[in-house]
């Protein structure tokens, strides 16, 4: 009779997005002070965007920053693609 393998358990992300990480008191206004990992950052980030309709209308891919994004992003409006770039220098 087979011996059948052990049932392996995920491994707990713990490096690079999954790296919990402390954000500064600006991106904490809109995130929580928590440390967290970037991606629950980048998420919650989403879900501020999107409360708040900063979404271009005309262009999806741009966001409109309101004066607490304002804070993180240094400037009226990025691009979706520009905001991690952001996002990362307020974290530690």
């Amino acid at each position: 009779m087979a011996k059948t393998p052990a049932a392996k358990t995920p491994a707990a992300k713990t490096g690079g997005i999954h790296k919990p990480v402390t954000p500064s008191s600006d991106l904490a206004a809109i995130v929580g002070a928590e440390d967290q990992p970037r991606s629950a950052i980048v998420s919650k980030m989403w879900d501020y965007i999107k409360k708040n309709s900063l979404q271009d209308s005309k262009d999806k891919r741009q966001i409109n920053a309101d004066a607490k994004l304002e804070k993180i992003f240094g400037k009226k409006s990025v691009s979706m693609f520009e905001m991690n770039k952001h996002i990362s220098t307020h974290v530690k």
